[in-house]
Order: structure tokens, then C-alpha cells, then sequence
């Protein structure tokens, strides 16, 4: 396959950042924002995250913090769902949230209230329901940290951001539900009339030796795989779905966990027949569609009957990667009610 020149520049400057990335990581003249963009390493950080201090102080009544907000001229309300060691929500806080675009934005049209995945307080709903934050998390499936809910004026959903999403990504969700367009349109087709994706061949996607060639024929009703599924949503021109094909995907210990997968990759606004594994016959955007995939790279698997299991649709790095490559062979979706859940009890039982 040819690479073009840029994306192999893309590949020796990561190569190369990487095998320095702690130096660079420890010298105190190459900011957090820099290394994360080229060489972090997001392995589990140090224990606490700081917060901005325009956080909202909140007894925690959903319904008290909505009308709060939306007597001080803004729109709604966001629950921030973040732990202790975390790289991602840590880039959260300085990268985005040092961006006095972002920031402004954000402050003007939304009060964003902390909450600590593993927590103990309790938190009443716009119903009155009572639960505590960690109860909370697992029902709104925070897989990921940090993950961002934004409610409107009604108490209604707006948006979900599962994962660390980069400052321009950031700013489309924001501008997405501030300016309403939730309310009539889906992200993923909000984002292709906004800024259309190219449109190209499969061949101009990222190569790896693990993906499975020929027709894409996913069906597993009949008889179940012996191998659960991974699907990779790309496109081109994608300087994330280039990371994603760095460390992430071709790390030596990840390439040998991939092995256990069946890794299929598919072109998101292609035409290519699909059948699903559910037995569907459709086009690769048409599935794309089906499942909202709004976030390119977006990764989803499937279990050996073809029930999805999870997907990761926000920003991945190494070690997230592998943690969920781990989580998926192990059968850890299984036996936890969260990844997180998984990761916490692995990591203990170190």
C-alpha cells in the first residue's frame, strides 16, 4: 500500500518521541499538551486531579443545580465523571480546560458539577431518586474517564462524551448542543454536514498485518466464533486513526493480545457490503450509522455470539488499549459490571 510522505514523517516522529517519551515527560520544558500529543504515556498518573476552580459547588440535587444554572443565563448542567490516577482526565483539565476559548465557552452556556466514579455521596435525580456516584457511573456506563453528560434546560440528555475528546472535537460537541442541533440531528450527521469526511478507496486506510482480508462477513448467528470480534471505524485523512495504528495497535504485547481477536476494519463512509453479526446486509456506512459512530478511530467489540461488548469512541493510547484488549480476552464484561470495575480489582490483585 502506498504511504504518503506525511504519514510517514507521522510514523518516525512518533517512533521517535515514544522511545523518549519519559524524558520528555519529566523535562520541564516540554508541556503536558506536547507530550500527550506525540509521546504520552498514559499509564495511571499521579493521585489527584485538579479541578478548575469554576467547577460548580453542588449539594449535589440535580434538580436544584438545573434551575441554579439556568437562572444564571445558561443553557444546562454537565456531570463530570473522574478518579484519581487518571492520565486522560488529567489532559482534560490541562489541555482543554486551560483554553480560554474553551473555557469561556463552556462557562457561559453550562455549570459542570464533579463527580468521582468510586464515590460514596449520594446524588438526588431530576425524578428525586437518590444514588450515590458510583452507582451512578455504572448507569450511565462510564466505561471511560473522563465522561461528560450534558443535560439541558429539561433535564433531558444532550450529549454523552465517554473519553478524553481533543480541544477541536471538544469545541464540535460543544457548539452540537449549544446552538441546539442535538435536539434535530444526530452528531455523527451533524459532523458530516459540517465538515464532510473524504471520500476514498480502502486501500488509503492504515495497513496491519492482523486484519482479516476478504468480504466483510460478520455474521454469527448460526454458530458462534471461537474468537471475540474487533471492528475498526476509519477513515482517511485521520491523525487519530494514524496514532491509534502507532503504539496502540502495533505495541509488541498488544499485537500478540490482537491475536486472540478477529480484527476487522472498515471505511465509514464506504459503500462496502457488510454483513453484520446479527446477519444484516448493509453498507459499512450504513452499520456506521446504525451504531452512531460519530468518532473517528472508533473501536467495537463484539462478543463470540455477536453482542457488542463495548466500543471506544474517544481518544486511546497504549495502555488503555491494552488494558482493553486484556479486559475483553479475560472475560472481564463478564464478571464486572464496568471496565473500570475490571481494572480496579486486576490492578489490586497485583
Amino acid at each position: 500500500m502506498y504511504l504518503s510522505r506525511w504519514k510517514i514523517l507521522f510514523t518516525l516522529v512518533v517512533v521517535f518521541f515514544q522511545s523518549t517519551a519519559g524524558t520528555l515527560l519529566a523535562d520541564d520544558d516540554v508541556s503536558f499538551e506536547e507530550a500527550f500529543e506525540l509521546g504520552f504515556n498514559d499509564a495511571p498518573v499521579e493521585r489527584e486531579i485538579i479541578h478548575p476552580e469554576w467547577f460548580k459547588e453542588s449539594f449535589l440535587d440535580l434538580r436544584e443545580g438545573l434551575e441554579d444554572a439556568i437562572a444564571g443565563g445558561k443553557q444546562g448542567i454537565a456531570l463530570y465523571f473522574g478518579q484519581e490516577h487518571c492520565a486522560y482526565c488529567k489532559a482534560l483539565m490541562e489541555i482543554n480546560f486551560t483554553k480560554p476559548d474553551i473555557v469561556k465557552y463552556v462557562r457561559e452556556h453550562y455549570d459542570i458539577i464533579s463527580l468521582d466514579i468510586w464515590g460514596s455521596r449520594t446524588i438526588t435525580l431530576f425524578d428525586g431518586t437518590e444514588i450515590t456516584e458510583r452507582d451512578l457511573a455504572i448507569q450511565q456506563n462510564t466505561n471511560f474517564t473522563p465522561s461528560l453528560i450534558f443535560f439541558d434546560e429539561t433535564g433531558k440528555t444532550a450529549f454523552k462524551m465517554r473519553g478524553y475528546y481533543k480541544p477541536y472535537r471538544f469545541q464540535a460537541v460543544m457548539k452540537y448542543i449549544v446552538e441546539d442541533f442535538y435536539k434535530t440531528e444526530k452528531f455523527r450527521d451533524y459532523l458530516e454536514r459540517a465538515d464532510p469526511p473524504p471520500r476514498f478507496d480502502v486501500e488509503d486506510l492504515n495497513e496491519h498485518e492482523q486484519f482479516f482480508n476478504g468480504p466483510i462477513v460478520l455474521d454469527r448467528r448460526a454458530a458462534a466464533s471461537n474468537k471475540p470480534l474487533a471492528v475498526i471505524f476509519e477513515q482517511q485523512q485521520c491523525h487519530a486513526c494514524d496514532q491509534l495504528h502507532s503504539e496502540p495497535l502495533n505495541n509488541e504485547e498488544n499485537r500478540k493480545l490482537l491475536k486472540g481477536f478477529e480484527l476487522r476494519q472498515l471505511n465509514a463512509w464506504s459503500d462496502t457490503p457488510v454483513i453484520t453479526p446479527k446477519g444484516n446486509k448493509i453498507t459499512a456506512k450504513e452499520w456506521a450509522d446504525q451504531l452512531n459512530i460519530h468518532y473517528m478511530p472508533t473501536t467495537v467489540f463484539f462478543n463470540e455470539q455477536g453482542d457488542e461488548i463495548l466500543r471506544i469512541d474517544s481518544v486511546v493510547k497504549l495502555y488503555r488499549m491494552r488494558s482493553m484488549l486484556s479486559y475483553i480476552l479475560n472475560d472481564g464484561y463478564k464478571d464486572f459490571e464496568t471496565f473500570q470495575q475490571w481494572r480496579r480489582y486486576t490492578s489490586l490483585e497485583r
